[in-house]
C-alpha cells in the first residue's frame, strides 16, 4: 500500500523517538547514576540513593534538569535494589524488562495510522496508561467500596492507602517502596488501598487527598496523613502509631497472675505470647487490634529477667515463639501453639477457636448472639444451657460445679453460659414464671432463639441447681433427649435486649469524644494544608468577629448613653422601651418573696455608691421619704404596698430621712418642676413644706428618676402618683399645715395606691426625669 506523505512523516518522526529512546535505554547505567562500583552492598547502594535524593528532589533543587536526574536515581535504585534485576542487568546489560522480547510478540498490539502499523512496546514512556503498573489494580477503590466494606473493617485492621494518578513523577519516585512495604504489611494483617485521583475524585476529595501522591492510614473509621520520607521503616512506624497504645500488656513474674485473674472482671480468655524479640511484633499488636472484643493479651520477652519463675511454670521453649490461651483456670493453658515462624494464618485460626470462656458470662445482646445463635435449619440447631445465678459465695458452690460440667461435656451444638440476675434482670424475669421457687438459688435453663426479634423456645430444670450430681444426670438426661426429640423445649417466650454491663459510663465516654475531637484539630492545624484548614478558620474567625463586634457595640452604646441629653417625652414612649421594660416587668415576677418580709435599708452617705452612684445596669433603687415621726407607720404601709413588687432581684427598696437629707431632695426635685416647683429658699415656708410620703425610683445607671406624691384625703379618685399628674399648687399658693402638715390627712393614707404606681413603673409608662450626675448625699 503507497503512503502519503504526511504518513512518511509521521512514521519516520516516530522511528526517530524510538532509536532516541532505545539509544538511551542501552546507555543507561544505575551504577553510574547512583556513584557506586558493581562490587557495592545493598547498604552502599541504599546510602547512595538517600544522598542523591535528598540532592536532587524537585522541591528541594530548582535546577531544570533536577526532575529527570531524579527519575533516573529512582529508576537505578529500583533495578540495583532488586537482585534479580540487578543479576539480569549484569548479565546482559538490561534489567530484564525487554528481555525475551521474541518470546512475547503474540502479545505485542498493533496499531494502525493511515497504512502504517507500529509496536506499541517499543516505546518505554513511563506515563502510558495501558502499560501502568498492574501491582495496583487489586488494591484499587471506589468510593462505594470505600463506604460500605473499608470503612467498617477499619475497626479490625488498620489500612493504608495511596492515592496517586497518571503524569506524576513522586508517585514514581516512591513506587519500589510502596511494592515493597504494600505487601510486607499485607501479610501482617493491614488493609492496603490505592485511590486513582483521576478516576475517583469524589473518593479522593471525601479523603481530603489534594495532591498526589499522598498516603494516609485508616482506623476505626478516622484517617490520618502520613507526613514523613517514604521509606520502609517509617511507613512501619506510622501504622504501629495508627494502633491503640493500650493492646499489650508487658507481663513480668510480678504482674502475670494479676493478669491472668482478670478473666472474670473482663469475662474474656487471656492470651500469653511467649518471644526473644524485646518489643512487641507488629503482627502482635494487630491480632490484638483484631480481637480486643473478645480477648485481652499479654507480652512476656522471655530474655529479661524477671521472666524465669513464668517460663519455668509453663514449661516455655525460650527459643520457640509461644501462644497460649488461658481460661477459667490460670494454672493451665487452655490451649498451646508452637512455631519458629509466626504466621497469621496459624494464629488467626488459633484464636478463632478460643474467643469465648469455657461458660461465658452474658454481658451484652452481641454476645448472647454470638454464642446462641438464631437456628437456621434443624441439622444447624445450637442449644444454649444458661446457669440463671446471682454474684457472691453463697452462689459460688453452683457456679463451679456447672462449669465443671460444661468442661466435660462440649459439644459443637451446645453453649454453656451463665448470668446475673441482678444485672439481668428483664431476662432472668422472663424465664423465671415461678419466681417463690427459685428465690436465692441458682436455676439452670435450655433455649434455642428461633428469630432476631427476642423469640426463644426453652426448658428449664424443675428444681434449682445445687451442683450435686444429682442435678447433673437430670441434666445431662435432658441434653441427651433432647438430641432426639427438638419439641422437649415446650415453653416460648419474648427476651428484651441484654444490657451492656461493660460499657463505658457516658462521661467517660464524653471525655473520650473530646480528647479525640482535640487530637484531629491538633493534627489539622500542624499538618493539614489551607485548603483542608479553611472551614475550621472561617468558622473562627466568623466567631471571634461575632463576638468582638458585639462586645464593641455594647460600649459605645453605653457610653452614648451617658453622654445623650434627657429624652422628649415622645421619645420615651417608643418601642424599644416599651420592650426593655415590659422584660423588665416579666423578671419580676419572675421570682417569689418570702412572705410577710420587705428588706428595706437606709440610704446615707455610706451605703449611697453601692446602692446607687454604681447601681448595676437595669436595677433600680425605690427609695421613701420620711421622717423621725413618721417612720414606723411610713414603712409598715410602704411594705405592704411593694411586697408583690419584692421578687424582682432589679429592684431595691430603701427609705432616706429627710431631716438628715433635705438639701440632696430639695436638688433632685428641682429637675422635676412642673412636678413638684421649688420656691425661693428664703421662702418663710421653706422648712415647713412636708416632703413625707414620696417615693423616688432611681435608676442610678441611666441617671433618671420617677417621682410619686403623695395621696390627697379629699382627692375622690386619689393620685396614681405618676411623674405627669403632680399638683404644682402643693408649693405655691397653700403652704401652710392645713395642706401639707401631717395632721391635715393620716399618714398611712400618703402611700395609698402606690402598688398602682409600681406596677406603672414597671411597664415604662411613667414620665422620667434626667439629672447631670448625681450628687453628694452629705
Amino acid at each position: 500500500m503507497e503512503l502519503g506523505r504526511p504518513g512518511l512523516a509521521w512514521a519516520a518522526a516516530l522511528l526517530l523517538t524510538a532509536l532516541a529512546a532505545q539509544a538511551a535505554t542501552g546507555d543507561f547505567d544505575p551504577y553510574r547514576v547512583l556513584g557506586v562500583g558493581r562490587s557495592s552492598s545493598q547498604a552502599d547502594i541504599k546510602k547512595a540513593y538517600k544522598r542523591l535524593a535528598r540532592e536532587w528532589h524537585p522541591d528541594k533543587n530548582k535546577d531544570p534538569g533536577a526532575e529527570d536526574k531524579f527519575i533516573q536515581i529512582s529508576k537505578a535504585y529500583e533495578i540495583l535494589s532488586n537482585e534479580e534485576k540487578r543479576a539480569n542487568f549484569d548479565r546482559y546489560g538490561d534489567a530484564g524488562e525487554s528481555q525475551g522480547y521474541s518470546q512475547h510478540q503474540h502479545r505485542q498490539f498493533h496499531h494502525f495510522h493511515e497504512g502504517f502499523y507500529f509496536d506499541e512496546s517499543f516505546f518505554h514512556f513511563p506515563f502510558n496508561s495501558e502499560r501502568r503498573d498492574t501491582s495496583d489494580e487489586k488494591y484499587l477503590l471506589h468510593f462505594s467500596h470505600y463506604i460500605n466494606e473499608i470503612v467498617p473493617d477499619s475497626f479490625k485492621k488498620p489500612y493504608l492507602i495511596k492515592i496517586t494518578s497518571d503524569w506524576c513523577f513522586s508517585c514514581i519516585h516512591i513506587e519500589p517502596v510502596w511494592k515493597e512495604v504494600a505487601q510486607e504489611l499485607e501479610a501482617l494483617g493491614v488493609g492496603i488501598g490505592v485511590v486513582h485521583a483521576g478516576y475517583e475524585r469524589r473518593l479522593a476529595h471525601h479523603l481530603g487527598a489534594h495532591s498526589t501522591p499522598s498516603l494516609l492510614g485508616l482506623i476505626n473509621g478516622k484517617i490520618t496523613f502520613f507526613h514523613n520520607a517514604v521509606i520502609r521503616e517509617n511507613l512501619r512506624q506510622f501504622v504501629e502509631n495508627l494502633l491503640p497504645g493500650n493492646l499489650v500488656e508487658k507481663i513480668t513474674d510480678k504482674n502475670y497472675i494479676h493478669f491472668l485473674s482478670n478473666w472474670k472482671k473482663e469475662n474474656k480468655p487471656h492470651v500469653l505470647l511467649f518471644d526473644h524479640m524485646p518489643v512487641v511484633p507488629l503482627l502482635y499488636k494487630l491480632t490484638a487490634f483484631a480481637y480486643r472484643d473478645y480477648l485481652s493479651f499479654g507480652y512476656v520477652y522471655v530474655g529479661l529477667r524477671g521472666t524465669e519463675e513464668l517460663s519455668s511454670q509453663y514449661n516455655i521453649n525460650v527459643y520457640t515463639p509461644t501462644m497460649m490461651i488461658f481460661k477459667e483456670n490460670i494454672n493451665k493453658p487452655a490451649d498451646v501453639v508452637q512455631a519458629r515462624d509466626m504466621k497469621k494464618q496459624l494464629i488467626d485460626d488459633f484464636l478463632s477457636q478460643n474467643k469465648f470462656l469455657m461458660v461465658a458470662r452474658l454481658t451484652n445482646q452481641r454476645l448472647f448472639q454470638e454464642l446462641c445463635p438464631v437456628k437456621k435449619s434443624h441439622r444447624q440447631r445450637k442449644h444454649c444451657v444458661v446457669l440463671l445465678t446471682r454474684e457472691g459465695e453463697n452462689f459460688a458452690k453452683a457456679y463451679e460445679a456447672f462449669l465443671t460440667f460444661a468442661v466435660a461435656n462440649t459439644k459443637d451444638t451446645l453453649k454453656f453460659v451463665h448470668i446475673y440476675n441482678e444485672q439481668q434482670p428483664e431476662f432472668a424475669d422472663a424465664l423465671l414464671v415461678d419466681d417463690e421457687k427459685y428465690r436465692g438459688k441458682s436455676a439452670v435453663v435450655i433455649l434455642e432463639r428461633r428469630n432476631n426479634v427476642g423469640k426463644i423456645a426453652y426448658k428449664i430444670l424443675e428444681e434449682a441447681w445445687q451442683g450435686s450430681k444429682e442435678d447433673s444426670f437430670i441434666l445431662l438426661d435432658i441434653l441427651d433427649q433432647l438430641r432426639t426429640d427438638p419439641g422437649l423445649l415446650s415453653s416460648e417466650t419474648v427476651l428484651a435486649d441484654l444490657n451492656d454491663e461493660l460499657a463505658p459510663m457516658f462521661l467517660i465516654r464524653w471525655l473520650y469524644s473530646m480528647l479525640d475531637y482535640i487530637s484531629d484539630c491538633w493534627d489539622s492545624l500542624f499538618h493539614s494544608n489551607w485548603r483542608e484548614m479553611m472551614p475550621l478558620l472561617s468558622l473562627l474567625f466568623s466567631a471571634l468577629f461575632i463576638l468582638f463586634g458585639t462586645v464593641i457595640v455594647q460600649a459605645f452604646s453605653d457610653s452614648s448613653d451617658s453622654r445623650d441629653s434627657p429624652p422628649s417625652e415622645k421619645e420615651e414612649t417608643t418601642a424599644k422601651t416599651e420592650k426593655n421594660d415590659a422584660s423588665f416587668s416579666k423578671e419580676s415576677n419572675s421570682r417569689i418573696p418570702k412572705k410577710g418580709f420587705v428588706e428595706v435599708t437606709e440610704l446615707t452617705d455610706i451605703n449611697y455608691n453601692s446602692n446607687l452612684v454604681r447601681l448595676r445596669p437595669g436595677h433600680m433603687n425605690v427609695v421613701l421619704i420620711l421622717s423621725n415621726s413618721t417612720k414606723t407607720a411610713l414603712l409598715q404601709k410602704f411594705a405592704l404596698e411593694v411586697y408583690m413588687f419584692t421578687g424582682s432581684s432589679s429592684l431595691h427598696f430603701s427609705f432616706l430621712s429627710l431631716d438628715k437629707h433635705r438639701e440632696w431632695l430639695e436638688y433632685l426635685l428641682e429637675f422635676a418642676q412642673d412636678a413638684a416647683p421649688i420656691p425661693n429658699q428664703y421662702d418663710k415656708h421653706f422648712l415647713e413644706r412636708d416632703y413625707t410620703g414620696y417615693v423616688l425610683a432611681l435608676n442610678g445607671h441611666k441617671k433618671y428618676f420617677c417621682l410619686f406624691k403623695p395621696h390627697r384625703s379629699g382627692d375622690e379618685g386619689g393620685t396614681l402618683g405618676s411623674c405627669e399628674d403632680y399638683d404644682s399648687s402643693l408649693h405655691t399658693e397653700a403652704r401652710g399645715k392645713s395642706s401639707c402638715s401631717p395632721g391635715s390627712r393620716s399618714i398611712k393614707n400618703k402611700l395609698h395606691k402606690l402598688s398602682f404606681w409600681m406596677e406603672r413603673l414597671l411597664e415604662g409608662s411613667l414620665q422620667r426625669f434626667y439629672i447631670p450626675s448625681w450628687p453628694a448625699l452629705d
